[in-house]
This record gives C-alpha cells, sequence and structure tokens, in this order.
C-alpha cells in the first residue's frame, strides 16, 4: 500500500464563493462520492484591516456570520448532488492558504480552484493555489473550469 493509500478519510477543500471554489467543491464532492471519503468544507476569511477611510466599520463577527453564509450557500446547493458524502464546515479566521495549509495535515488531498476572489483575476492561478501546491501536507488538486466533473 502506497503512502497516497494509507493517507487520510478525507479530502479538504476550499470554498470562497467564488465560481472556481464551487466547481472545486463539486469535483470534491465528486470525488468523495467515488472512493468513499468525507469532505471538510473550509472558508477562510481575514478582517480588514485597512477597510478604508469612511467606511462603516463591522464587528469580526459580521464577517464571520458572512462567511458562513457563503459556505453554507455553496455546500448545500453542492450537496444536494451527493447525499452519501458526509461534509463537514469549517469556518476559520486567517489567511486562506495558512488555513488551507494548517487543514491539509492528514488530509488525502487539498483540493482548490484555480482562482477565487483574490485581486488577480487574470492570473493563471492564484496566490492561495500556489501557496498550498508549494505547501501543503497531501497531494492538492488545482480544479479550473475544464477540470468540472460533468464537463465535456
Amino acid at each position: 500500500m502506497t503512502d497516497f493509500e494509507r493517507s487520510g478519510s478525507r479530502i479538504v477543500v476550499g470554498v470562497d464563493g467564488s465560481a472556481h471554489s464551487h466547481q472545486a467543491l463539486e469535483w470534491a464532492l465528486a470525488y468523495a462520492e467515488e472512493l468513499h471519503l468525507d469532505v471538510t468544507a473550509v472558508h477562510a476569511w481575514q478582517f480588514p484591516y485597512a477597510y478604508g477611510s469612511g467606511a462603516t466599520i463591522l464587528a469580526a463577527e459580521d464577517f464571520s456570520a458572512q462567511a458562513r453564509r457563503v459556505l453554507d450557500g455553496a455546500v448545500d446547493k453542492a450537496a444536494a448532488g451527493h447525499p452519501s458524502v458526509r461534509i463537514a464546515r469549517h469556518v476559520v479566521e486567517g489567511h486562506p492558504a495558512r488555513v488551507l495549509i494548517e487543514q491539509s495535515k492528514g488530509a488525502h488531498m487539498l483540493i482548490v480552484g484555480s482562482r477565487g476572489h483574490g485581486a488577480f483575476v487574470g492570473a493563471f492561478i492564484g496566490s492561495v493555489s500556489q501557496h498550498c501546491v508549494s505547501r501543503a501536507h497531501c497531494p492538492v488538486l488545482i480544479v479550473r473550469e475544464a477540470d468540472r466533473p460533468d464537463a465535456g
């Protein structure tokens, strides 16, 4: 048995509300269903310390609640097509790459979208994805639009 086959019984997937993260979640659920694995859906958020002048300052709880709504909405929609997959949901304050790398410990695989809601929308691969590929504790799959399980 290889190390990959002995690895954890869960797949970690980053969900930030972007189209690419929705596709990564769909891919993760389809893959988990095939291999009878659990999924841990993770939404990491950071308090915007430089929120801008004149802006209404929101409490950290408001950002956390919004992150929870984004994660729950994405998971609820995607999970309907994969009722046999057990899904844990984690909303964590912190830099998305660091949070996902930490969550990757003991995981079978980490799955992320190729681009999220970051500033470099035109980039081929986002900075969070790059950090995960180079530092995760398990194999990493980066899902592009063409990688969707139902794409032709």
